[in-house]
């Protein structure tokens, strides 16, 4: 999608969201006045931006969809033709963040358009992804996830869907890094997370993070958040 098709797109889904979901369409309106100044050429030239706004727009039309949907069993139905992740995504988590108040979503949209935002441990997540789904797991990405959440990756594989963060930092930094970790899971009310600091130089450290986060995604019970280093 070109950069003036997905403000194209933006303002349509706004229009389409104030008739089914006022707060939806409060928070993509925000977005919308966000981009609105930025001419196509530099937003291409900004790929964390574009990028975060195709997601935006992918579950935002999702969500509508469902809700449009003339009856909750219709509704309900529809949800359950997702697997447990993408249910966890657009039942809960996503209406959860643009139904509250986002005290990070101002200083973070500062940073993905300055092009500050920095995937530090990019490659050891998306080893870490496919190792899970090699073993028959699944796992779910999103900017708001990350940046909002504090959460790298969704990950499940018999149906109870588990929030990780993945850190390299350092021992004298784990302990206030995770702290911080826990309270921003309370404060969005998700009920279990995983805390996996690793160390580079171990060669078999992908392995270990995927054994625990799939034991973890299994037998973790609600209200825990683990941390494993």
């Amino acid at each position: 999608m070109q950069a003036k098709e997905i403000k194209d797109q933006l303002k349509s889904l706004t229009l389409q969201a104030s008739s089914i979901d006022h707060n939806l369409a409060r928070r993509l309106d925000e977005i919308n006045r966000w981009v609105k100044d930025i001419k196509p050429g530099s937003l291409t030239a900004k790929p964390f931006v574009t990028a975060f706004l195709l997601e935006v727009i992918t579950d935002s039309t999702i969500w509508l969809i469902i809700k449009s949907l003339p009856s909750e069993e219709e509704q309900k139905a529809k949800f359950e033709l997702m697997t447990p992740i993408e249910r966890y995504w657009y039942g809960y988590l996503f209406p959860r963040w643009f139904n509250a108040s986002d005290s990070k979503f101002y200083i973070w949209k500062q940073k993905l358009m300055a092009g500050e935002f920095n995937q530090v441990d990019h490659d050891i997540i998306k080893s870490i992804a496919q190792d899970i789904v090699s073993r028959e797991g699944s796992f779910w990405q999103r900017y708001i996830a990350d940046l909002s959440m504090a959460t790298d990756l969704i990950v499940s594989r018999n149906n109870e869907p588990l929030c990780i963060q993945v850190t390299s930092v350092s021992e004298e930094l784990n302990q206030q890094k995770y702290e911080a970790w826990q309270n921003t899971l309370r404060s969005w009310e998700i009920e279990r997370g995983l805390f996996l600091s690793y160390n580079p130089k171990d060669a078999n450290f992908v392995n270990q993070l995927v054994n625990v986060a799939l034991y973890n995604s299994d037998y973790l019970s609600g209200g825990k958040y683990l941390k494993f280093s």
